[in-house]
C-alpha cells in the first residue's frame, strides 16, 4: 500500500512538472513588445512610421530580406539574375510561398502591388522609393498609366523588373516594407479596412494576425503556411500600444514586457545599469524642419542663426543620454561610400563647427547674422510655433526654446500632436518649424539625400534648388558608384549649408530588454525582428 501510494503521488508531482514544463517552455516563445502606440497605419504600400514596421516586417515578406546576420538573401524569391549591366532583374518565385490564408504568392501580387504604391490616385508617401522602376515617377506625377511600370509577370512564379538605370542597391530596397506584396482581391472588397481586422489582414511573412485591438495591443502567432516556417522560433507575438514611458519600465520589471521602444530618457543611465537598457547604433538622423517659404524663415542668414545657437552636445549629455553623436551633417555614420574602408559620412566630414570649445563663436555669429537679417536681440521677431509629437522631442526643444532665448532674444511656442496627427501635419507642410527624423531603409546616401528633392513628399520644409534635383538625379540614374557618390556629397553640402533643415544628433537606440530574451534580430535600421526570438 505504502508503495502504491508513493507511486501515486510520484506520478502526480510528473505530471504537474511535465505541464508545468510545458507551459513555460510555451510562454518563453510568447515574446511581449512595446514598440510605441496606435500607429497610422500597418498597411505595408501606405506606411511610412518605424513603429509601424514592426507589424509589416513579421506579418509580410518581400522578394528578399535579411538573415539573423543582417545579410539580403532570398525571400519570396528563390533565385534571380541582373540583365544589362543591372538595369534588368528576372526573379524566380518559390512555389511553395504561400500567403496566410493558404493561397500561393504569384508575381502578379507583386505587379498589383508595386503599381498601386506608384498610383497617383492611392498617394503613398512612399512612391518615390520605387523611382528607380522604370516610369515610376513619371506614374506618381500623372504622366503615365500605372501599367507602364517596369514590372511584369512572366508566369506565376517568374517576376521581371525593368529599372531606369543600374540600382547599385536595389537589392537591398526590396527588402523594404514598401515592396512586399499585398493582395488584389482583398483590398478591392474591404478598401482601406482592410488592414484594421485581422481576419482581412492576409500576409505572408512569418506571422499571422489575430486580434487588432485598437489602441490597445495586435497579437501575432506563428505562420504555419510561411515557406520558412520550420525556422521560426517565437510562437507569439504580442504588441502592446503603449505610450507610457513609466508603464514600459514598469512592464520589463516584472516581466510582462520582454521589449520596448518607448524608454524615459532621463532614466537611461540608472536602466542600464540595472541590465535593462541595450543602447544599440542606427543609421538615423535627428534634425528640425523650417518652413523655407516663411516671410521670415525664407532668409538663411535667420534659419543659419538658429542652427549655430542650438548646443548639440548639451543635448546629447544632458538631455538624450543616449550615446547620441552631435551632427552638423545630414546623412549618418555607417552609410557606406564607393570605398567600403571609409562611410559617407568619414569622408564628408562636417559642415559647421559644433565642437564645445567653439560654441561661444557660434552663439556670436548667430547674434550678427540675426542683426543684419533686420532682428537685433530678437527685436521685432515673431513667436513661432514649433510643432512635435509628444515624448523626448519635447524635452530636447525645451533645452533650444531656451537657447534661443537667453542667445538671440527670441521666444517660441510648442505645439503637441499626437503621432498620427503629426504625421499628416508634416506631410500636408502645415508647419512653421517641426522636428523631423529619418531612420534608414537602406544602406546608401539617397535613402536620405532624396527626401529633399523638390517634388519628395516628405520634403516638410519645401526646399527647392535645381542643382540639388541634378545631383540627386545623377545618383540615381548611373551606376558607376565613384560618381554616384561624388554628385550626392555635392547634393548634401547644398541642403546643409542652406540650412532648410538643421541637424540635431545622429541617433543611437535606447531600447528596454528583458534580461532573459534571446536571439532578437537588432537592425540598424532599427525594424527588429524577433521571428528567432525566446527566453531562457
Amino acid at each position: 500500500m505504502k508503495k502504491t501510494i508513493l507511486s501515486i503521488i510520484f506520478s502526480v508531482a510528473f505530471i504537474l512538472c511535465f505541464i508545468s514544463c510545458g507551459e513555460n517552455a510555451a510562454n518563453n516563445k510568447v515574446i511581449t513588445i512595446n514598440a510605441g502606440p496606435q500607429p497610422k497605419t500597418i498597411d505595408p504600400s501606405l506606411n511610412t512610421a518605424l513603429d509601424g514596421c514592426y507589424y509589416v516586417i513579421h506579418a509580410f515578406e518581400g522578394l528578399t530580406t535579411k538573415d539573423k546576420n543582417g545579410n539580403i538573401v532570398g525571400g519570396v524569391a528563390e533565385s534571380w539574375e541582373e540583365f544589362d549591366d543591372g538595369a534588368r532583374y528576372i526573379f524566380h518565385l518559390r512555389t511553395n510561398a504561400k500567403w496566410s490564408d493558404g493561397k500561393p504568392v504569384l508575381a502578379e501580387d507583386f505587379v498589383y502591388t508595386w503599381r498601386r504604391v506608384v498610383d497617383p490616385l492611392v498617394g503613398s508617401q512612399y512612391s518615390f522609393q520605387h523611382e528607380p522602376v522604370k516610369n515610376a515617377k513619371d506614374i506618381t506625377a500623372g504622366k503615365l498609366p500605372v501599367e507602364s511600370l517596369g514590372i511584369n509577370a512572366i508566369d506565376d512564379y517568374t517576376l521581371e523588373v525593368v529599372l531606369e538605370a543600374p540600382t547599385a542597391y536595389f537589392l537591398d530596397l526590396v527588402a523594404f516594407p514598401t515592396f512586399y506584396p499585398v493582395r488584389r482581391d482583398i483590398i478591392e472588397e474591404y478598401g482601406d479596412n482592410w488592414s484594421l481586422n485581422p481576419q482581412t489582414y492576409i500576409g505572408n511573412g512569418p506571422f499571422v494576425t489575430t486580434e487588432i485591438n485598437q489602441d490597445e495591443s495586435i497579437i501575432m502567432i506563428k505562420n504555419t503556411n510561411y515557406w520558412n516556417v520550420d525556422f521560426v522560433v517565437a510562437e507569439e507575438l504580442r504588441f502592446i500600444l503603449m505610450q507610457n514611458e513609466n508603464s514600459s519600465v514598469a512592464g520589463i520589471k516584472d516581466g510582462s514586457i520582454d521589449f520596448a521602444r518607448v524608454v524615459p530618457t532621463q532614466d537611461i543611465p540608472n536602466l542600464k545599469e540595472e541590465g535593462l537598457l541595450q543602447i544599440k547604433p542606427m543609421l538615423a538622423s535627428y534634425f528640425y524642419c523650417f518652413n523655407v517659404t516663411n516671410e521670415v524663415l525664407r532668409d538663411v542668414r535667420v534659419r543659419k542663426a538658429l542652427a549655430l545657437a542650438i548646443d548639440r552636445n548639451y543635448i546629447v549629455e544632458q538631455v538624450m543620454k543616449g550615446g547620441e553623436t552631435p551632427a552638423n551633417a545630414f546623412v549618418p555614420f555607417g552609410i557606406r561610400d564607393a570605398d567600403v574602408k571609409e562611410s559617407f559620412r568619414e569622408i564628408g566630414g562636417g559642415f559647421f563647427d559644433i565642437s564645445p570649445e567653439n560654441y561661444q563663436n557660434n552663439i556670436e555669429e548667430a547674434k550678427r547674422l540675426m542683426a543684419e537679417a533686420g532682428y537685433p536681440d530678437g527685436k521685432g521677431f515673431p513667436v513661432f510655433e514649433f510643432k512635435a509629437d509628444p515624448g523626448f522631442h519635447i524635452a530636447i526643444f525645451e533645452a533650444v526654446q531656451q537657447m534661443w532665448k537667453e542667445n538671440l532674444g527670441i521666444d517660441t511656442k510648442i505645439v503637441q500632436e499626437e503621432w498620427a496627427v503629426f504625421l499628416q501635419t508634416r506631410y500636408d507642410k502645415n508647419l512653421t518649424m517641426a522636428r523631423g527624423g529619418w531612420f534608414g531603409d537602406f544602406n546608401d546616401p539617397i535613402n536620405f539625400l532624396s527626401l529633399y528633392t523638390s517634388y519628395s513628399p516628405n520634403n516638410y520644409s519645401s526646399y527647392s534648388n535645381a542643382q540639388y534635383d541634378a545631383y540627386i538625379q545623377t545618383a540615381l540614374t548611373t551606376g558607376n558608384q565613384k560618381v554616384r557618390m561624388e554628385a550626392m556629397h555635392k547634393a548634401e553640402e547644398l541642403l546643409v549649408n542652406s540650412f532648410a533643415i538643421v541637424p540635431i544628433y545622429f541617433y543611437t537606440e535606447p531600447l528596454l530588454v528583458n534580461p532573459k530574451l534571446r536571439d532578437v534580430y537588432y537592425d540598424a535600421l532599427a525594424m527588429h525582428k524577433f521571428v528567432y526570438s525566446y527566453k531562457e
